[in-house]
């Protein structure tokens, strides 16, 4: 039975009662009311505190309250007895649309179809079908066969609390994302699910979802009082935690079982490792979950800090012992990660001065690594993830953001990003003083031994003066050379011509000492003239140092003609039959003004 604490050795509560009935001198009796009084204001704070509802919070209340440590029973718990999660899922049904992670396909009528329409055009995903998917599908485990005979010691794991922001987010997509953590989470390990609802304004994410999630177990959730972006968002639920280790999730994802051990058993081992699933690709139009089964790729980046997925480099492979190690990788994809609360704060959390969303990944890896730490993807934890068909909400502060990073941290490097990027110039990113004093507080290594340790791969653009920027045609002058990069196969385009915007982007080339007409807005691309072709395509670059193929070959002469090698022809601009402005390959004219060319400087 709990007991308020006596005053002390001095005060026996008991003993003070009694005492009261007799004649006292004054001193005493003083003494002894103060210990009474002392007593009950203990007691009538113990009785409030663990009267406070553990439901949910606001940003502006500061209390918390932990849940129990965990406990284990007297007897011998096996590895499956502890791997147990919080809510065991009913036993799986083929018949269900998506059970499985199939692709989930409906006979619809004409007004059902229109509804689907509906659904994608509000929230960039098929929430129509995921309405009627399972809440609790199930996901078939096809990881790495070492992954599921790997054992883990759950008695020495750290506890996470793992938080899901969420802003607007659809039902289904939100709820599925609770019910997959508690279903997949052993119990033993998973103290809280933080929600923090970032001002959303739909009326099902207000009374309807707290009397929904009410009687969930370790389910919390915190409203903010203002939008606030995804940054302060989650770090607002990691205030709350009293997890060891937070754990980041979109608020449209289903975990994989056996996800959850990987991740904090690394972290265990090495308290400094940031460390991220894989991230698995759910259909945002018909919720088949594609499993990445072998080696996962890891990240990287473009010159202007958008985020790029590569392959593990061979000098990787080398280093780890097993193919189910983690992978270290130079960036984070996001939203999805796993990091010590006590090192999270010690690296100085999120960049508060970031906002909305956008950014904040690459300044966090350049600053975990940069700073003495690693970032490592796990091959055996698993996350799917919805990658809507567009974003659903705009991220107008993108710039801005990738800015604020690039100063901080990038040194003179950040002049790449600023080359290919002249908008970035005039964003006002803020106060990044304190920024930059934590810098220096952790010791923190330059970007140029960044780029040499831990992404060598990427190539360091030289930008010579008057050899990089846009390409104006001499023929057609409001016109310069485009690139416009397909989102899912980069070397899928042709070169073209395209009104100068000055923006940089897909304006942007550097002519480098190799002779190559180079575009790396977004990967390293390079022109080139296929065989027998009269066009002008684009096809990756070779590795630094590797042989460099004739046909990606031009030289810029002196008469304005930019000629290629291996075609023993000239780049010209015109005018297709219907008017549009393009480009081709001729036979080299000096006096043809559409064979003339020039950088912008």
């Amino acid at each position: 039975m709990f007991r308020s604490p006596l005053p002390g050795d001095s005060c026996q509560f008991l003993e003070t009662v009694h005492a009261m009935r007799f004649h006292l001198n004054r001193r005493w009796a003083w003494v002894s009311k103060s210990c009474l009084l002392l007593g009950l204001v203990m007691l009538a704070f113990v009785i409030l505190e663990r009267s406070v509802s553990t439901f949910h919070g606001s940003v502006d209340d500061t209390r918390t309250t932990r849940t129990s440590e965990r406990q284990f029973s007297d007897r011998e718990e096996t590895a499956e007895d502890l791997a147990q999660p919080v809510y065991k899922r009913s036993s799986p049904d083929p018949n269900l649309p998506g059970e499985w992670g199939k692709a989930a396909h409906l006979q619809l009528t004409e007004e059902e179809k229109k509804r689907v329409e509906d659904s994608i055009e509000k929230y960039a995903i098929n929430i129509y079908l995921s309405d009627r998917i399972s809440l609790h599908r199930h996901i078939k485990d096809n990881r790495m066969h070492e992954c599921g005979t790997k054992t883990f010691n759950y008695r020495k794991l750290p506890t996470t609390s793992v938080v899901i922001a969420f802003y607007n987010e659809a039902w289904s997509t939100l709820l599925r994302t609770i019910h997959s953590v508690l279903e997949t989470s052993p119990a033993v390990l998973l103290k809280e699910i933080i929600l923090v609802d970032d001002y959303s304004d739909k009326v099902y994410l207000k009374n309807q979802l707290e009397v929904y999630i009410s009687p969930l177990e370790r389910v919390r959730l915190i409203r903010t009082n203002k939008r606030e972006g995804l940054v302060r968002a989650r770090l607002i639920g990691a205030t709350f935690a009293t997890g060891e280790v937070l754990t980041f999730l979109d608020c449209h994802c289903e975990c994989v079982s056996g996800w959850l051990e990987p991740l904090l058993e690394r972290i265990g081992e090495n308290e400094t490792a940031i460390v991220c699933p894989v991230i698995d690709t759910i259909d945002w139009n018909s919720f088949e979950y594609y499993m990445q089964t072998g080696e996962p790729m890891i990240g990287g980046f473009d010159w202007r800090l958008t985020f790029q997925w590569h392959s593990v480099p061979e000098r990787e492979r080398q280093r780890r012992k097993s193919r189910i190690d983690p992978i270290r990788s130079p960036t984070m994809a996001g939203g999805l990660f796993a990091v010590s609360k006590r090192y999270f704060e010690y690296l100085g959390t999120y960049d508060m001065g970031m906002e909305v969303w956008g950014g904040e990944n690459l300044e966090l890896s350049f600053r975990v690594w940069q700073c003495g730490g690693t970032l490592e993807i796990h091959p055996c934890s698993h996350v799917g993830h919805v990658f809507p068909k567009k974003a659903p909400y705009a991220r107008p502060n993108f710039i801005q953001n990738t800015a604020r990073a690039a100063e901080v941290w990038m040194d003179e490097y950040k002049e790449h990003f600023y080359k290919r990027n002249p908008p970035a110039r005039k964003e006002n990113y803020g106060d990044i003083s304190e920024r930059k004093l934590l810098r220096e507080r952790l010791k923190c290594k330059n970007f140029d031994w960044y780029l040499k340790n831990i992404f060598s791969d990427l190539h360091v653009p030289e930008d010579r003066p008057g050899w990089h920027g846009a390409i104006r045609s001499m023929g057609i002058s409001s016109e310069c050379l485009d690139y416009n990069s397909p989102d899912h196969n980069p070397v899928g385009a042709q070169l073209s011509l395209f009104g100068c915007h000055g923006q940089g982007g897909n304006q942007f080339f550097e002519y480098t000492s190799d002779k190559e007409i180079r575009f790396n807005s977004v990967t390293e691309l390079c022109a080139e003239v296929p065989e027998h072709q009269t066009h002008v395509g684009m096809k990756y670059c070779p590795k630094d140092k590797a042989s460099i193929p004739r046909n990606i070959l031009w030289e810029f002469k002196d008469d304005g003609t930019i000629y290629h090698h291996h075609s023993g022809l000239c780049l010209s601009s015109y005018r297709t039959s219907d008017g549009r402005p393009d480009v081709q390959m001729k036979a080299c004219d000096a006096t043809d003004k559409n064979q003339l060319w020039k950088f912008e400087r």
